[in-house]
């Protein structure tokens, strides 16, 4: 199959690109390299800085659309898969319909439906919108309202949505979202994580806990709960616990600072791990963050429990890292469980498989 992956997101399209070729399968990754993380891509269309960005990334968006047309398979990362204004973007999709012969949303990130269903239907107990039936007020949450209900966002969302040939979830919470909506064209398929084969895991001396901190979305994320609760607990363990923070480093050196670590803090208010939260599993770093029962179940996975879950709440994470520092024989359990995890559920060539089903699906219906 020719196959064009259109946008990145926590190199999600980069990672897939890598097991489609594995499988044999022409793949050409368009992208901004997820701003700066930078993260490999084959036609590079970031956006740079100025008043004429916006005209210079369109002029070079319609240089680039001949080459855009061909394919057996185009997936998009995010309704948003240029840069540009969601008012532009409603030209760009239906050449890519017109020229193409399938189409496939990809449901990874924010977008309309992740915005809705969490401010309104509310199907998850808590999630970046809401705290049981309480709305979040913090300003991340809102300003992402502002940008998705009753915009151009949103309806871009809604038209590719019910246009698309089909729409791909990441993880258990978007699954839930689209599914409600578009119960015969919504499909899990776990995201794609390439493995380091080199990894032996070892528990440090003293542990290793590694916060990444996300710039102007440390609240949103509930980053910094995570980190005072981190904070109190090295505190408490001067001579046992060692404490590093991060935030803005390139995506290649940040990986090797997680890989040196024994614990990563990821994401208090998510269900299930995501590509942050995989990417330091496959290296043997146990995740304090999102493992619900959810979580597993929509995996079928009945024995791995490698991610300490936490509540959303100070408390919750003050709690598990406390238990983790006291229980060493824990961590180091839970660090080749993780491995076991990424090896059994998110190894990149398995996830292609499932993508290439899919896709051989689309093209003979």
């Amino acid at each position: 199959m020719k196959i064009l992956l259109l946008g990145e997101y926590s190199n999600v399209h980069n990672t897939l690109a890598a097991g489609l070729r594995y499988l044999g399968h022409s793949v050409t990754v368009v992208s901004n390299g997820d701003f700066w993380k930078n993260y490999p891509r084959d036609i590079d269309v970031a956006r740079h800085d100025g008043r004429l960005g916006g005209m210079r990334l369109l002029l070079r968006l319609y240089r680039l659309l001949p080459r855009l047309r061909g394919y057996d398979v185009v997936q998009l990362i995010n309704p948003m898969f240029f840069e540009l204004r969601a008012e532009r973007l409603f030209r760009f999709y239906r050449y890519l319909r017109r020229h193409n012969r399938v189409v496939v949303l990809g449901a990874f990130g924010m977008d309309y439906y992740w915005v809705s269903e969490c401010t309104h239907r509310m199907p998850l107990r808590y999630s970046d919108f809401n705290f049981g039936t309480q709305l979040r007020t913090d300003e991340a949450a809102l300003k992402e309202q502002r940008d998705w209900l009753g915009t151009a966002k949103e309806r871009l969302n809604r038209m590719i949505a019910a246009d698309s040939d089909a729409i791909v979830t990441g993880l258990y919470e978007y699954q839930v979202c689209y599914e409600a909506n578009f119960p015969q064209k919504t499909q899990f398929i776990p995201f794609p994580i390439k493995p380091d084969l080199t990894v032996a895991p070892q528990v440090h001396s003293p542990l290793r806990i590694f916060v990444g901190i996300s710039r102007g979305r440390s609240e949103y994320k509930g980053t910094d709960v995570m980190l005072r609760a981190a904070q109190a607990v090295a505190r408490q363990h001067p001579d046992t616990v060692e404490l590093q923070t991060v935030e803005g480093v390139p995506f290649d050196d940040y990986r090797k600072m997680v890989a040196d670590s024994d614990v990563l803090l990821d994401q208090l208010y998510s269900y299930t791990p995501a590509m942050n939260a995989l990417m330091a599993m496959s290296k043997g770093v146990v995740v304090v963050g999102g493992g619900e029962p959810e979580n597993y179940e929509i995996l079928g996975e009945t024995e791995l429990r490698p991610i300490v879950n936490v509540e959303p709440s100070y408390d919750s994470v003050l709690q598990a890292l406390t238990l983790l520092v006291a229980q060493p024989q824990q961590v180091a359990e839970k660090k080749q469980q993780s491995i076991d995890y990424i090896m059994r559920h998110h190894h990149y060539v398995s996830v292609a498989q499932k993508y290439v089903a899919l896709y051989g699906k689309l093209l003979h219906d």
